[in-house]
């Protein structure tokens, strides 16, 4: 039913989109200047037309984060998906740091082994870090940019240097705990959603992934990324900004000021809607996107 490099915590999914998208999980070893070894890296292709678009996750998340909004971009244009280095079902390479540095890297040598053309670039939160670190490294692979709720003016983690051993891995075991426990109570006692219980449990399905703990810990005590107003200034590409109006993790602010920091951008409110327009509401999402990108 899944690709087998996949974990067989994938078999719990109910939601048909999220289980169509899981199906088409692909595998490419992808050579890098980072490891002797290929990187096994876990992504998703669909679709044809236009320029390719590629959507970068947020924090601890995985491809199956754009379950709602990649098979409906796919049906008018070529669509990307990848799970970052240390994320999602992307294997884990022992000893080897992760870090902003490691992670554009990895996703050029991505973008240079699979797509080889300007790409739409779509980030969503930290995804949203990682775009505007990619686009400023190479510029040249990037023809736009969408930023969803992005983290860029804030989402360092600047005690993280502090986490020595053992309280980095206490400390990856309580996000660990934090993210599972709300589908152990859900599931038990109720109170969510069927769609809210499956959002839970798509964003805990990759921590079974080996070298998991020592990746999320490896990337909290690097202190993630720390953009500056000048840096992200230089951004020349057509930017998109998309944000929800109910953003509770970020608030709203930093989507104004990413607005007056890159000088050819757009910003859209989407209304009623949180820190994940892109699964609160797709639809919107996926034609704002399309607009822009045509």
């Amino acid at each position: 039913m899944f690709p087998s490099f996949l974990p067989r915590t994938l078999r719990s999914l109910k939601d048909p989109t999220a289980i169509a998208l899981a199906q088409q999980i692909q595998q490419q070893a992808i050579p890098t200047p980072l490891a002797v070894q290929p990187i096994p890296t876990a992504y998703v292709h669909q679709g044809n037309g236009g320029s390719p678009i590629l959507l970068l996750h947020g924090f601890d998340s995985s491809v199956l984060e754009f379950r709602a909004i990649a098979p409906l971009l796919a049906q008018q244009q070529e669509t990307w998906a990848v799970d970052l280095l240390g994320s999602g079902f992307t294997e884990r390479v022992a000893d080897l740091p992760i870090n902003p540095s490691t992670i554009r890297t990895h996703l050029y040598s991505f973008w240079q082994t699979l797509i080889q053309r300007p790409v739409i670039l779509v980030g969503a939160s930290l995804g949203g870090a990682a775009a505007i670190d990619f686009t400023l490294a190479y510029p040249q692979c990037v023809e736009k940019l969408v930023l969803i709720d992005s983290v860029g003016f804030s989402g360092t983690f600047p005690l993280g240097q502090f986490l020595f051993s053992p309280l980095d891995l206490f400390a990856v075991e309580f996000w660990r705990q934090r993210k599972l426990l709300p589908l152990t109570f859900g599931t038990t006692f109720g109170g969510f959603s069927a769609t809210d219980l499956e959002a839970i449990r798509c964003a805990g399905l990759h921590l079974a992934m080996p070298g998991w703990a020592e990746a999320i810990a490896s990337f909290t005590k690097s202190g993630g990324y720390n953009l500056s107003a000048q840096q992200i200034d230089q951004i020349n590409q057509p930017t998109l900004i998309l944000w929800g109006d109910r953003d509770d993790m970020l608030g709203t602010a930093d989507a104004e000021k990413f607005r007056r920091a890159i000088t050819n951008s757009e910003l859209v409110w989407i209304r009623d809607c949180g820190h994940v327009p892109h699964l609160e509401k797709p639809v919107i999402t996926v034609e704002e996107i399309l607009k822009f990108s045509q």
